[in-house]
């Protein structure tokens, strides 16, 4: 065994030269591929897809415009949440959380909210409407986030059409975030318990014109991509990633679901009521990106099906009618909310009650808001399935009123694991699509 390069010390290596790449180091990262005895280009990849504007580095060594090795460096977008959680009441981790992966905010919260809730051991009391509307929110949630996966591919491939179409969609389905929870993104509406609030008058008409807007607009998509003979072309047969490599690195989502594997939590480990809901889980058998594009567009069609069924329960089924918060009003908070001209907050009746009416319900909002309620000690892993494949949130609990420790498994910093199986031996144009095919998001792999 031969003693090779390596930038940062003198480590022998089992084979080939050693590169650990970190930032400021170009200089040994080009001094390192110089001294090997082959002639290789070292380049930065991007930036051309969002998450490569600074925040995901991938550094490419070409034989002319072959790529012999991919190296990704991450950690340009930390934001200590998990941290941060550790210092803030079990409810107040949701303002926190929400903001980690930030195309899919709502399953943030919910992975997060059923992990407390587990600890509490008051999953069963979750009221059935909220439950319902957490589904529906994440559904609408999984749609928008497919958007942008679709719209910043073809912008990508130079389908600027798809690009404009794509975001101009997802402004409808934000307008109902807005609608219902007052924000377009980070919205902290999922609680501990339940959701922040009921859905306002005029919500349901308004997702079910979403819905019949949609399933005319995912086809007209459709014409754009499916057949395109230049869409084709960059997609097929690109990015092979089978079923052996997925397992192998723990890769979930649209991207081990296009091998083949009719892997997804909502059937495998259902959560929020997801086996009483009528769907099927979107497979493709190309392994490639083609295929992962075709699974996303299978699940937003069906994500309308679950929405539609939704709603038939919100406006006359079991869940017409009903609490959206856990009836214990030691663990039920905020009491009440509204939306007002100026945001979301205390309703004016709740606020008229615990001002001028009991100082007992006054002393307990106090000390809700302030303090927060105690988790038993303990710990526990509850994961959905998100946009880009199982989000899991593990908590650990002391007893007192905040996560001792708050970590979570993020799909994207799982799946971006896969880009040098993916990557490697292709042609470097080729890396743009593996790349855009994962659909990382970088708040959510650091965080």
């Amino acid at each position: 065994m031969s003693t090779t390069y390596d930038a940062y010390g003198t480590e022998e290596a089992t084979e080939g030269t050693v590169f650990n790449v970190a930032g400021q180091d170009w200089d040994e990262v080009v001094k390192g591929a110089q001294e090997t005895e082959d002639d290789r280009l070292v380049v930065n990849m991007g930036p051309q897809h969002p998450s490569t504007h600074g925040v995901l580095r991938l550094i490419l060594t070409l034989d002319g415009e072959t790529v012999d090795e991919t190296r990704v460096g991450i950690g340009y977008l930390h934001t200590g949440i998990e941290k941060n959680m550790e210092y803030r009441t079990w409810t107040q981790g949701t303002t926190f959380c929400t903001r980690m992966d930030y195309l899919a905010p709502i399953f943030n919260e919910t992975a997060y909210c059923l992990a407390v809730e587990k600890l509490l051991g008051i999953t069963d009391e979750v009221p059935e409407r909220a439950q319902v509307i957490r589904v529906l929110m994440m559904e609408i949630n999984r749609i928008s986030s497919h958007l942008v996966a679709i719209a910043t591919f073809g912008l990508e491939l130079g389908a600027t059409t798809v690009m404009l179409n794509g975001f101009l969609e997802r402004e409808y389905a934000l307008d109902i975030f807005e609608m219902v929870a007052g924000l377009r993104m980070n919205m902290a509406y999922v609680r501990p318990g339940g959701v922040a609030q009921d859905l306002p008058p005029g919500a349901i008409d308004k997702i079910g014109d979403f819905v019949k807007r949609e399933r005319h607009r995912f086809g007209q998509l459709r014409k754009l991509l499916d057949a395109n003979p230049v869409y084709l072309a960059r997609t097929k047969n690109i990015a092979y990633l089978d079923l052996t490599a997925c397992m192998a690195l723990g890769v979930t989502g649209p991207v081990l679901r296009s091998t083949g594997l009719p892997w997804d939590l909502r059937k495998s480990q259902p959560y929020c009521g997801y086996e009483t809901y009528d769907f099927e889980v979107a497979t493709q058998e190309t392994c490639d990106v083609y295929g992962r594009y075709l699974v996303r567009m299978q699940e937003m069609d069906e994500s309308l099906k679950i929405i539609e069924q939704c709603l038939d329960r919100l406006s006359s089924g079991s869940a017409k009618s009903g609490p959206v918060m856990i009836q214990d009003k030691k663990i039920g908070w905020p009491a009440q909310l509204a939306l007002g001209p100026d945001g979301m907050g205390n309703s004016p009746n709740h606020i008229a009650h615990i001002m001028g009416q009991s100082m007992e319900a006054l002393i307990h909002h106090f000390k809700l808001v302030t303090e927060g309620f105690r988790v038993p000690a303990g710990q526990v892993y509850a994961a959905i399935e998100s946009p880009r494949g199982e989000l899991g949130c593990h908590l650990v609990s002391d007893g007192g009123t905040r996560p001792y420790r708050a970590h979570f498994r993020d799909p994207s910093f799982t799946n971006l694991q896969a880009i040098p199986a993916a990557t490697e031996g292709s042609m470097v144009a080729d890396v743009i699509a593996a790349v855009a095919s994962i659909d990382p998001v970088m708040g959510g792999v650091d965080r």
